[in-house]
């Protein structure tokens, strides 16, 4: 196996612009459709950059590995503002020389000249949300751009930035499988080294599930992964999570933190992060609600709701969780260090001995992973892991 790895003593800063033009029907992230003026644009730089202070002082010494700007639609923002984020994330960490700066966009807020700014500020890759190839699907998901918008986007992406990716959902009501093999060509042919598939998710609190949007069936849905996962892997871009692929050594640091179980801070309205003190990890949560998370900074400083310290149970099941979602699977030596415990003290020793059986948990002396057949039923396979 190919080893995803980030440096073990860095961190990974996350940063939340809550706000988006629209709010789309099948988006449950914390977001509202609100277009700041600049008094709250000021207002909300002069809280993030009063985070990450505060957050400084619990975490001096460890550079940050990467740094992304998540939303809500941050290519909304001013570009002087994500220049302060970043200048002042250096000064009170420092930067991995090779830090990786990513910043999300949409394309009705994509021109040249605020894509150059964002450049020019230190953004280094920026992840668009494509979503759909065709104006039929784009409006059915209740997108602001077109189909020729999209194509733009990724022009100028290409032109300003070394590297970008790009958002694909697939699996969406009346897509069929031959729909999906054209559009997902067409979507390659456009990619540079990493792109994220997503197949549609109807979450409770979405509009479309107010509206009774029907996900795939199981045996549809896993008809769609597995044309996906045969036609990327032709492309040289095969998965290194379940919706996410790239050309080899082109992977996200950012989310390979998340998933390999690292530390990370989360910055902004609803943000959450992970920080080891003193050899224990504590789960952190941002207010969610903006104005009460700006209130919430003018008087302490800091916008955190609230600060659970991890058991190494808590630790272990979150790991594996997350870390199975990986094509490499779990590093057993990292999970050790980190949770204090083996995978096989973990998990239920008869549903892993039966799933290994049954071909769908491959597990040796350095590593745990769901194989390929077994990543077409993950959900079914961590419930009985886990009980």
């Amino acid at each position: 196996m190919s080893k995803l790895s980030t440096p073990q003593n860095s961190l990974a800063l996350y940063v939340h612009w809550p706000w988006c033009l629209a709010k789309c029907p099948y988006c449950d992230f914390n977001s509202r459709a609100h277009t700041p003026n600049i008094e709250d644009q000021a207002d909300y730089r002069a809280a993030i950059l009063a985070e990450l202070k505060h957050f400084s002082t619990l975490s001096q010494g460890r550079p940050l590995s990467s740094l992304f700007f998540g939303g809500g639609t941050p290519s909304l923002m001013d570009p002087a503002t994500v220049g302060d984020i970043i200048n002042t994330a250096d000064e009170l960490w420092g930067l991995d020389q090779d830090c990786e700066i990513t910043l999300e966009a949409n394309p009705t807020s994509v021109e040249a000249g605020k894509f150059r700014s964002f450049r020019d500020v230190g953004v280094n890759r920026v992840s668009i949300g494509i979503q759909a190839l065709n104006d039929e699907a784009l409006q059915q998901l209740g997108r602001e751009h077109s189909a020729r918008d999209a194509r733009k986007a990724l022009d100028i992406a290409s032109a300003v930035f070394n590297r970008f990716t790009f958002d694909i959902i697939y699996a969406r009501p009346g897509q069929g499988l031959g729909d999906w093999h054209d559009e997902l060509e067409q979507a390659l042919g456009l990619c540079d080294d990493h792109i994220s598939l997503y197949q549609l998710t109807v979450e409770p609190g979405t509009n479309f599930f107010r509206q009774g949007v029907a996900e795939a069936s199981p045996d549809m849905g896993a008809d769609f992964y597995e044309l996906t996962q045969d036609i990327t892997t032709a492309a040289g871009l095969p998965a290194y999570e379940i919706s996410n692929h790239a050309r080899p050594g082109a992977e996200s640091r950012h989310n390979l933190t998340y998933w390999q179980g690292d530390d990370y801070l989360g910055i902004g309205p609803g943000a959450h992060g992970r920080l080891t003190q003193d050899g224990v990890c504590s789960a952190r949560h941002q207010i969610a609600d903006p104005a009460r998370w700006l209130e919430h900074i003018e008087t302490h400083g800091h916008g955190t709701a609230k600060a659970r310290l991890l058991s190494g149970l808590d630790r272990a099941e979150e790991r594996i969780l997350t870390g199975l979602r990986l094509s490499n699977g779990i590093d057993r030596l990292a999970f050790a260090r980190q949770t204090g415990q083996d995978i096989t003290e973990t998990v239920d020793g008869e549903a892993l001995t039966m799933l290994q059986d049954q071909g769908l948990i491959s597990l040796n002396q350095h590593h745990f992973a769901v194989t390929p057949q077994g990543r077409l039923v993950l959900s079914a396979i961590l419930e009985k892991l886990l009980g």
